[in-house]
């Protein structure tokens, strides 16, 4: 279909169709005929009954490749976020506990592993090429698809210090890096792909308990589910290697802190005290660079960091101390403790217009976006192309 419309076309009006073609396949996810969703009740296994259908486990390929990753159905409810004041290990910043309502949604099942984000981590070169080749320009009509490539890694030896072996989960990248991954993997799928709210990420790993942990309050069997500085050795570790939580969700609990979408804010959930919201009232929309919220603790941290309240903020000045550029680079780290952040992508049952999914993908502060631009079309660092799911044939059409 690229190569019709584009030799049958000119380039604005063939963008066009690809822009349609887009978002009508994403809009599709609301209709019975997409992963994770089926019209009969499942004889076996774990689903979520909706009025859309049945969202049961599903396993997704990354198109283009053999890549693939698995997505679990997540409940909806209501929940409290936060802890209570009696629970061992609390912070201040954990509270005050409001009640949140949370609409179904999908996890994945495991971290983000390197086998995954080496996909995106290869678009660098791949949308150069693209750009080249002038297939799939960008145009006013399709600029809202625009997702850009990290750029190549600063000092490897850094990222990769605990490894990088295919299982092992991706670490270093900046939320923002994280957002755009969701972004590429959104465009060439079809469907929403996002880095959680807060208020998901904790429903989710809590699995309907309100202990510290989702198996209960006693830290000593925390080896059966979590890596955590007690017993990692000091490093990652493949995932899945532990046991699950009750909705199927591996290393919820340790091995690599895992980015949300929020601002981290030191007086907690103050500003909504008091309230009853949904997960997306919840949710504190970045206004600075730093701090943004990490959740479930790594391996580096000890056991009451693990906590399913525990929060984490980020520091980017800091984590990007030892790199030299200037502007730092807006989708790796370069220190400690970077080594010990990731991520896990969630798919929202509901799907929202297009901006409003931009929200959860794109650079959300003026300084971001700026560092970006320079990056990429003054320095040469980076790339950007449109994310759809005409792109992997379009990859393929370059030249060799």
């Amino acid at each position: 279909m690229l190569s019709y419309i584009s030799r049958r076309y000119p380039a604005p009006l063939a963008a066009c169709f690809l822009l349609a073609a887009s978002l009508s396949l994403v809009a599709a996810a609301v209709g019975q005929d997409v992963p994770g969703l089926v019209r009969e009740r499942p004889a076996s296994g774990r689903f979520v009954e909706t009025d859309q259908g049945f969202m049961v486990p599903y396993t997704a390929t990354i198109p283009g490749t053999e890549v693939t990753f698995e997505m679990v159905p997540i409940p909806g409810g209501k929940f409290k976020l936060g802890s209570p004041s009696d629970e061992e290990g609390r912070k201040p910043e954990e509270g005050p506990q409001i009640e949140v309502t949370v609409e179904p949604f999908w996890m994945a099942a495991r971290e983000v592993t390197w086998t995954e984000y080496k996909q995106y981590m290869a678009m660098h070169n791949q949308f150069k090429r693209l750009f080249s080749s002038k297939l799939l320009p960008i145009t006013d009509a399709n600029k809202d698809l625009v997702v850009t490539a990290p750029s190549s890694l600063y000092d490897p030896t850094f990222t990769y210090k605990l490894g990088a072996e295919p299982k092992q989960p991706a670490v270093t990248m900046s939320q923002f890096a994280a957002k755009q991954y969701t972004k590429w993997l959104s465009g060439i799928t079809g469907q929403f792909y996002r880095l959680p709210a807060e208020a998901e990420w904790e429903y989710a790993c809590r699995a309907g308990s309100s202990t510290a942990y989702f198996f209960g309050d006693d830290p000593a069997q925390l080896d059966e589910y979590a890596w955590h500085y007690g017993n990692s050795s000091e490093t990652t570790h493949l995932v899945g290697e532990k046991k699950p939580s009750p909705w199927g969700l591996y290393d919820i609990h340790g091995n690599v802190g895992e980015w949300c979408i929020d601002q981290y804010l030191r007086e907690g959930y103050k500003r909504l005290e008091g309230k009853t919201v949904t997960a997306e009232e919840s949710i504190a929309w970045p206004t600075k660079l730093y701090p943004r919220v990490i959740r479930g603790g790594s391996w580096d941290e000890d056991a009451d960091r693990l906590r399913s309240a525990a929060r984490r903020g980020s520091d980017d000045d800091e984590w990007r101390a030892e790199d030299p550029n200037f502007p730092q680079s807006p989708w790796w780290f370069t220190s400690q403790p970077a080594l010990s952040v990731g991520m896990r992508v969630i798919r929202p049952l509901k799907v929202p217009d297009l901006a409003e999914r931009n929200r959860f993908w794109q650079a959300d502060i003026p300084q971001l976006q700026a560092d970006v631009d320079q990056r990429i079309d003054q320095e040469g660092r980076g790339s950007r192309a449109i994310a759809s799911p005409e792109l992997p044939a379009a990859l393929k059409q370059l030249p060799e």
